[in-house]
């Protein structure tokens, strides 16, 4: 993805999200210079995988199948004395695919916060003609592999572990402000795709970066 095009993303959600009074921690809004002139929280943040994170996983179509990503609450897998949880504000564009992947570690509540319909699906790995149960605001219901579950503002899901999972925003409906909330997040090793797919986007330097992703916020050194 352009440098370019990862600014462009950040500034849009920021104005997304604002405009449906969600308000983010000071260091959400920060810059790069803001973080270079603040270590402490710089090392707090990027230890924890919090901050801003845009992907295409890899496939170089961000429209298609990308996400825009804010960690705003993380601890630390299998480190003591960390918070056992994780929170993230997802921005998903209408047809705009997060493709199927489970996680080992990480249960989580996937909630549409604001804006349009965000449509979800489900597929056990270990027989994909299987159908999947799922718990939504206490409702049992049952789907058959890959049946689309709609998910309109103020509803949520639980993703089981082991469950692959896909989401995408609903065409018609506009842009979707999704929420997780979760089991500790670790991004660089409980991410399991369908697909041979990427995490993180390969970023191509075409202007100066205004906001950094979390895992190029300056700073490099020991849990804080």
């Amino acid at each position: 993805m352009k440098r370019s095009t990862l600014n462009s993303t950040i500034a849009s959600a920021k104005r997304f999200a604002n405009g449906l009074n969600r308000a983010f921690p000071v260091w959400g809004y920060w810059n790069y210079d803001d973080y270079t002139a603040n270590a402490d929280v710089s090392r707090y943040l990027k230890t924890r995988q919090m901050g801003w994170d845009v992907t295409d996983f890899g496939g170089g179509d961000f429209a298609k199948r990308g996400l825009t990503i804010l960690c705003l609450r993380n601890g630390i897998q299998n480190y003591q004395l960390e918070r056992s949880y994780a929170e993230k504000m997802l921005l998903v564009e209408e047809l705009q695919e997060t493709p199927f992947h489970f996680h080992k570690f990480k249960l989580e509540d996937i909630i549409n916060a604001g804006g349009g319909n965000l449509m979800i699906e489900f597929l056990r790995p270990e027989d994909e003609q299987a159908s999947v149960t799922v718990q939504a605001d206490g409702h049992v219901i049952e789907l058959r592999p890959k049946e689309p579950l709609r998910l309109q503002p103020g509803q949520s899901v639980t993703v089981e572990r082991g469950v692959h999972h896909r989401f995408y925003g609903e065409k018609g409906t506009g842009r979707c402000l999704a929420w997780e909330v979760s089991a500790v997040n670790d991004d660089l090793t409980d991410n399991y795709f369908l697909e041979p797919l990427g995490r993180f986007a390969a970023v191509q330097e075409d202007v100066e970066i205004e906001v950094p992703l979390w895992n190029e916020i300056p700073f490099d050194g020991a849990v804080k």
